[in-house]
């Protein structure tokens, strides 16, 4: 079968990048919005803000300079600043002056941020795990990420 006759049948060609690139960004636009229905109805916090405090619970001192904390999340400054100011209405974050400079500014994270992330790691990673197998009948970049998460489940044990 010809590339166009698979185009016009709606099935895309297999090996093409751009096409593998907008399957496997489908994909984690799918998961992604999945993962933050369940993190708002069981934690009452996005997949961003989640995101935030699973960077800061990791952090050496368990603080982060926003401006890198921005970087690491994939979100602007700006955008940083207001979900960290929902995070520190919720008692999950608060914010902390440089004392080298004064202008910077560290996001901490606080010890009810570390719990809820804690509490919330295994279920995400069922969740996650519930979603990838729900979406592996639609993109076969799940059977790899499925295949090679059973390799290493089964080289750990």
């Amino acid at each position: 079968m010809h590339k166009h006759e698979l185009a016009e049948r709606g099935d895309l060609p297999v090996g093409d990048p751009v096409d593998e690139w907008f399957r496997a960004s489908a994909l984690v636009a799918t998961v992604d919005s999945g993962l933050g229905k369940w993190l708002t109805l069981h934690h009452g916090i996005g997949l961003t803000e989640y995101h935030a405090l699973r960077q800061l619970a990791a952090a050496p001192d368990k603080e982060i300079r926003v401006s890198e904390l921005a970087g690491r999340i994939g979100l602007n400054q700006s955008s940083v600043t207001r979900l960290l100011g929902r995070l520190e209405g919720r008692g999950f974050t608060r914010r902390d002056l440089c004392s080298e400079d004064g202008r910077g500014v560290y996001a901490v994270i606080t010890p009810a941020g570390e719990v809820l992330v804690r509490e919330a790691r295994e279920p995400f990673r069922l969740q996650l795990e519930r979603l990838l197998a729900d979406a592996a009948e639609l993109s076969p970049i799940v059977d790899a990420l499925v295949a090679r998460r059973s390799e290493t489940d089964h080289l750990n044990s």
